[in-house]
């Protein structure tokens, strides 16, 4: 179960620094009965997003001081970013301390300094890998003990949410070779880590086109394709019909452009999966980056 080429390594390894406060967190090594925890899909944008002062990351800060701010706290957190892409099966992270992964070009170099120390929890890693089955197979997931880490997707959110790092992190890749039903299924199964402290974060984009990205547009500004597309998805959310998410190609060609390719729409049929019928969604960050990324993100429970 391989990363898809360009995908499987990147810089970005802790400094002996970055990894003190993480090491000396006690090891999770099993999940324990809790209230029920929610669950999020993040539109993540631009990378840069991690450590401008705009209103996506002021909204994060927001998020997740209130979440912190529950009476039930998780134990772990359980992302699924639109950066890790494997073919042939499903991975988890399974290492001690995953390395923040800085993949991406052209930035400034105050975003590759950027460091995710949180740490992983290699035993519950092993035990989800059991657990969850293969929509495709029905067989094991497989772990990953050093090839990823956290990726983008991952730590530009978290890094604002939980900026001290002290929740436990897995990431679970999504095999870009099965069909979005499969990829829905597998959300499904992730419902019954939520009563047992685990927070589910999709981190992705309802609508994300970097082709045809105009810099400089306004939070408001999207081309009629974009805004078609998110607003079925929202409909789709605000309804209820969670499962309809996964057709979505059958919109075609707004369909086509809002995703030229599907990776950053996937996220979110994790985290519908996740979701029981009877829980009412809430938006936020409702708006766009360069008129071709839908930055709306929801919280449900």
């Amino acid at each position: 179960m391989a990363a898809l080429a360009g995908l499987a390594t990147f810089p970005g390894a802790f400094s002996m620094t970055s990894l003190s406060s993480a090491a000396t967190l006690p090891a999770l090594q099993a999940l324990k009965p809790s209230p029920r925890m929610p669950v999020l899909f993040v539109g993540h944008g631009s990378p840069m997003n991690a450590i401008e002062d705009n209103a996506w990351r002021r909204s994060w800060q927001a998020m997740g001081g209130e979440l912190l701010a529950r009476a039930a706290q998780p134990q772990l957190i359980l992302c699924v970013s639109a950066h890790w892409l494997t073919r042939g099966g499903w991975q988890i992270t399974g290492m001690a301390q995953p390395r923040t992964i800085h993949d991406f070009g052209g930035f400034p170099q105050a975003l590759f300094d950027q460091q995710y120390p949180a740490p992983g929890a290699p035993a519950v890693a092993r035990s989800l890998a059991r657990e969850i089955k293969s929509p495709a197979t029905g067989g094991m997931l497989g772990v990953d003990e050093g090839e990823w880490g956290l990726d983008h997707g991952t730590w530009s959110v978290l890094k604002p949410m939980f900026p001290k790092a002290d929740i436990p992190v897995l990431q679970l890749s999504m095999d870009y070779s099965r069909a979005p039903a499969e990829h829905y299924a597998l959300g499904q199964q992730l419902r019954a880590l939520r009563e047992r402290g685990v927070l589910i974060v999709g981190s992705g984009n309802v609508v994300h086109n970097l082709r045809a990205s105009r810099r400089g547009s306004a939070p408001n500004e999207a081309y009629d394709w974009a805004a078609e597309f998110d607003a079925v998805v929202q409909d789709q959310i605000k309804k209820g019909q969670l499962g309809a998410l996964q057709h979505f190609q059958k919109l075609g060609t707004v369909a086509q452009q809002a995703h030229p390719t599907h990776e950053h729409y996937l996220p979110l049929l994790y985290a519908a999966g996740a979701v029981e019928a009877s829980e009412m969604p809430r938006f936020f960050n409702t708006g766009y980056q360069s008129a071709s990324i839908s930055m709306r993100s929801v919280l449900w429970g």
